[in-house]
């Protein structure tokens, strides 16, 4: 019998807020999370906006003495899996570690970090170095802490596919469920990328938007006055599980976690492939797993970046799957208020379409104004909507042509 995979657990850290329940209120009230950049000076770059996570206390979630080992995106990435862990009321101990694994990626990684001591290194020697520079630096740090935060000793990695980080690890994290190898996964992506060089190196790619009106209509999928995405940053995590370990322990069940696809354009390392092919094989491989019809589904939370090419091909990849179909779905990018947090974004993403299926009222797409007659699905333009959600999608597309998509149905 095939092994079903449930969420019973969500965490979170946003521009919109540091837990779910803040971030959800943001995201149905059209509330955008971009602001001007304060992490740094940016007065001398030509794009000076992000989605920053505001007000964040690591100090709630980690030791003060632990603090020195941990990049921003590692802070983040405990504090969404510490949440997701109480809200699953799981427990983790000896009887049971060894059956939970933790799969959580980035895209970058702890970049901060290496630019921070690639300055002690110039400045002040090589002796100066500090000795946690490399634990903090490597992608896979913030899956490795979260175990040993939790005594999660299951399979254990990190999954590093750019803007598609996040959908593939939770993918990944319910396939680890269905081949026997775990019987919870604590999985998602986390993001802290926001330091001047990637903005530069993103703003020379002509990728993000510049905010000339304001921070919080700067990013606008799917209208055709679209210039680009808006960097972000946070995590989120999902608690996965096996559909009868849950029942056993009454745990709470948001959703059921039932397709998955992943794909590659083979085209070209940043834009996507002609017409979304690509993505579009992802969404037939997950919708062949979930073992439903294109028509079935009733909502898509979109990758949605704002760039102008992203969002038509990402339109016509709907549409080549769905055909007509995809004009009776509900078609929204939540990166409209929450920016592109790159590994997180997959993550944060699915965790709104579990709960639009769980609370019966789908997100908008805010800033939308003018129509582009090649975006012309229903993108639930500027104000939430109510409606029943029992299938609910996922999309994610990633620099190096990586795509990921999820399906969630409402549990029974």
């Amino acid at each position: 019998m095939r092994r079903r995979v449930v969420v019973t657990g969500l965490g979170a850290v946003t521009p919109l807020g540091n837990d779910v329940a803040s971030t959800w209120d943001g995201l149905i009230a059209g509330r955008s999370g971009i602001d001007r950049i304060t992490l740094f000076d940016p007065s001398n770059l030509a794009v000076q906006i992000d989605g920053e996570v505001k007000g964040f206390d690591p100090l709630q979630y980690v030791e003060r003495k632990d603090l020195r080992r941990m990049d921003r995106n590692v802070q983040f990435a405990v504090a969404a899996a510490r949440q997701a862990v109480e809200d699953a009321h799981l427990c983790i101990n000896r009887s049971n570690a060894e059956s939970v694994g933790v799969i959580i990626g980035s895209a970058i990684g702890g970049i901060k970090t290496m630019l921070d001591q690639q300055r002690v290194l110039d400045e002040r020697g090589a002796t100066r170095v500090s000795p946690f520079f490399l634990q903090n630096l490597i992608p896979d740090t913030a899956s490795g802490q979260v175990a040993i935060y939790l005594g999660a000793k299951g399979p254990n990695m990190a999954v590093v596919s750019a803007c598609a980080t996040g959908g593939h690890a939770l993918g990944e994290a319910a396939e680890t469920i269905r081949r026997g190898d775990a019987d919870v996964v604590i999985a998602g992506g986390t993001e802290a990328a926001i330091v001047p060089l990637v903005v530069a190196g993103f703003t020379v790619m002509r990728a993000l938007a510049t905010g000339d009106e304001s921070p919080q209509t700067a990013c606008r999928p799917f209208d055709r006055t679209r210039q680009g995405f808006v960097m972000a940053e946070g995590a989120g995590i999902f608690v996965l599980e096996e559909l009868e370990h849950a029942r056993r322990r009454d745990a709470r069940i948001y959703a059921e976690l039932i397709g998955y696809g992943s794909s590659n354009d083979a085209f070209d390392l940043a834009a996507p492939a002609e017409d979304g092919e690509g993505m579009a094989r992802a969404i037939r491989m997950a919708l062949r797993k979930a073992n439903l019809c294109p028509d079935q589904v009733d909502y898509v939370n979109a990758h949605g970046t704002g760039t102008p090419l992203n969002d038509k091909l990402e339109t016509a990849a709907v549409k080549s799957v769905f055909g007509e179909h995809a004009y009776r779905l509900a078609m929204t990018s939540t990166k409209s208020m929450t920016g592109h947090m790159m590994g997180a974004a997959g993550a944060v993403e699915a965790m709104a379409c579990v709960l639009t299926i769980a609370q019966g009222i789908i997100p908008p797409t805010i800033n939308y104004r003018y129509p582009d007659p090649d975006c012309d699905l229903d993108y639930v333009p500027n104000h939430a909507r109510r409606a029943q959600v029992e299938v609910a999608m996922s999309d994610s597309m990633g620099l190096g042509g990586h795509n990921s998509c999820l399906i969630f149905r409402s549990y029974r």
